[in-house]
């Protein structure tokens, strides 16, 4: 019987989630075309049931704005999901070229690496408004670390030469190594000081 493989490539059986709390959010189910255009959309909790390289497929059809220009919410990022699926399929393969492992495995410890523990919130004490520390579900954990990898690869690569799967792969590799000229490592590490000290 043959094995099925993510991208008919990768093989996702010996990709352990190492996180507790992200192990039942990190679907790595073995597919070998990664997207099911919403039909896993029946229960409540669909995300759960989204393979993981899916998710960030999603996540890079609209990348986000940048300040308060929003001409990068929508328009001209969203399309063709063959263009998505290329653009990951070939950063895959840059993460593999360079490391040497298996992209998948590299990817679910980016993802563990960039996802922030503690956020912030905005209390309301007698008209007077205080940040407050709170813990991050682990859904919201897994969106917000695909979200800025996704926004930290379209700014690397929006007006430059460098092109998009390129950033997306040095994007992955620098939070597995979890090197602070990551966009999301350096965004999770402001976002914990700034929970950490408004505790």
């Amino acid at each position: 019987m043959k094995l099925l493989r993510l991208f008919n490539r990768w093989d996702t059986s010996t990709v352990k989630v190492n996180d507790v709390s992200l192990r039942e959010y990190i679907n790595l189910d073995a597919v070998v075309v990664p997207r099911t255009g919403g039909r896993n959309n029946k229960t409540r909790v669909w995300g759960k049931k989204t393979n993981v390289v899916e998710k960030l497929m999603n996540k890079l059809m609209v990348s986000g704005h940048r300040g308060r220009k929003h001409k990068l919410t929508s328009g001209h990022n969203t399309g063709k999901s063959i263009k998505l699926y290329n653009i990951v399929y070939r950063a895959l393969n840059i993460v593999e070229k360079n490391t040497n492992k298996n992209p998948i495995e590299v990817f679910v410890k980016a993802i563990e690496n960039a996802a922030p523990r503690e956020e912030i919130t905005t209390i309301e004490y007698g008209g007077a408004r205080y940040p407050q520390a709170v813990d991050c579900s682990p859904l919201r954990r897994l969106d917000l670390a695909l979200r800025i990898m996704a926004q930290g690869a379209y700014t690397k690569s929006f007006k430059n030469k460098k092109r998009i799967e390129e950033a997306l792969a040095e994007e992955i590799i620098k939070a597995y190594n979890n090197d602070n000229t990551s966009t999301a490592i350096a965004k999770r590490i402001e976002v914990e000081r700034q929970a950490e000290s408004s505790r």
